[in-house]
């Protein structure tokens, strides 16, 4: 099947398939721009397919163009039977799709580790696949990818009350961001591209090819 018919597959959101699409394009971009020997083809599959059983946690009514044409009625029923079929864990819901769909191990263990709340150990104990898969995931904001200081201010505003992965203090959540910008500043320390090089056009280049991308 190609990435397409998996998304179609399991009724993906038009706007989470763009999500995933642009991490995977991010990652894409700093694994082949690294100076390093990287495993390109697991943090492009990875960033494909990280957000899977997104919908589980997704407000339908945050941003209502998200949810046309088909109107927020289709898409509430297909979030329905998400909960009924993987229950209420966004992350365990991803977790089991990624391995009914058949994804190389290696894969779905960086899909596992990567979550902001994770960022201290990704920057000082994991792979440079995991903090590529975790960057390409810190570049992309809901309408495109952005700068990864934009990103975090905007993700800190949308889902500091209410979403369990984001921080509860200031301070833990400070802690988090600079790990992060640490981050940035590794995968670009061997790098023949800078961060601002990776942008919305240079990301859309790759979408087609993606999509139709074989995922044994």
């Amino acid at each position: 099947m190609t990435v397409q018919e998996i998304y179609e597959r399991y009724r993906i959101l038009p706007s989470l398939q763009l999500h995933q699409l642009r991490v995977a394009a991010v990652g894409k971009l700093v694994c082949e721009n690294s100076m390093l020997e990287l495993d390109t083809e697991s943090v492009v599959l990875a960033g494909l397919f990280h957000d899977m059983g997104n919908i589980i946690k997704s407000d339908l009514t945050l941003f209502p163009e998200f949810v046309e044409p088909e109107g927020i009625g289709h898409w509430q029923l297909v979030k329905e039977d998400f909960l009924a079929h993987y229950g209420s864990d966004e992350h365990e819901a991803t977790a089991q799709i990624v391995r009914e769909i058949g994804l190389p191990e290696q894969v779905c263990t960086l899909i596992d580790h990567i979550g902001f709340s994770k960022m201290e150990w990704i920057r000082d104990e994991a792979s440079h696949e995991q903090q590529a898969a975790e960057y390409g995931d810190l570049r992309v904001a809901p309408h495109g990818i952005v700068s990864l200081t934009a990103r975090l201010e905007e993700s800190k505003r949308r889902y500091a009350s209410k979403h369990s992965t984001i921080p509860r203090t200031e301070e833990t959540y400070e802690r988090l961001a600079t790990a992060a910008h640490d981050i940035e500043r590794m995968l670009f320390a061997d790098s023949a591209i800078a961060p601002d090089d990776i942008t919305e056009e240079s990301a859309q280049a790759l979408f087609a090819q993606f999509r139709d991308q074989t995922v044994a």
